[in-house]
C-alpha cells in the first residue's frame, strides 16, 4: 500500500512540474478598443469639437484620456491641450484609449498624421483622431492590428469602416 502511495505522490509532483507557471493577468489595454469605448469616444469626443482650448497656444490639439469608471463604464479621466505639432507622450497606466482632436488637417488626404500612427506603433493603445476642420467632424480609430498600425473611419455613433494601412 505504501508503494502505491509513493507512486501517486511522485506522479502528482511530476504532473505539477509539467504545468506552465501561473502568471498575473495582463493589465495592458486591448490594442483595439472595445465597442462601448469606441461609441463613447464617438459621442463624447465630438461634443468637444468647436470648443476653444484655454491657454497660451491658440491652435492646440485637444487630448482626452479614457478609462473605465468604478462601475465599468468608459469615462474621461483627463483633458488637456497639446501643441499641434507635438507628439503625444506615453499614456499613464490604466488608460484605455486616447482621443486627439486636430484643429486643422496637416495631411494631404484627411486622416491620422504620421505622429498619430507612430504613437500607436510605440504604445499599442487605441487612438481616436477627430478633425475639427469640418462639420460633421470626421473621426478615425488608429490601432495595432495584425502586427501593424491600421486605421479606419468611425461614424457619428460609432459605426466602423474597414481597416486601412
Amino acid at each position: 500500500m505504501s508503494a502505491l502511495l509513493a507512486v501517486a505522490v511522485i506522479s502528482t509532483a511530476a504532473a505539477q512540474d509539467a504545468l506552465p507557471p501561473v502568471t498575473a493577468p495582463n493589465d495592458a489595454p486591448p490594442s483595439i478598443a472595445d465597442t462601448d469605448v469606441r461609441q463613447f469616444a464617438a459621442i463624447a469626443g465630438r461634443k468637444v469639437v468647436g470648443h476653444p482650448v484655454g491657454g497660451p497656444v491658440a491652435t492646440a490639439d485637444k487630448v482626452l484620456l479614457l478609462v473605465r469608471d468604478d462601475k465599468g463604464f468608459p469615462d474621461i479621466v483627463a483633458s488637456f491641450g497639446l501643441p499641434a505639432r507635438q507628439s503625444l507622450p506615453p499614456p499613464p497606466k490604466g488608460t484605455l484609449a486616447i482621443i486627439r482632436l486636430h484643429q486643422r488637417s496637416t495631411t494631404i488626404v484627411p486622416g491620422p498624421t504620421d505622429d498619430d500612427l507612430a504613437f500607436v506603433g510605440a504604445n499599442r493603445i487605441p487612438l481616436f483622431v477627430i478633425g475639427e476642420w469640418a462639420r460633421p467632424a470626421p473621426m478615425w480609430e488608429v490601432a495595432w492590428v495584425d502586427d501593424g498600425v491600421r486605421f479606419r473611419t468611425i461614424g457619428e455613433v460609432g459605426e466602423i469602416g474597414p481597416w486601412r494601412e
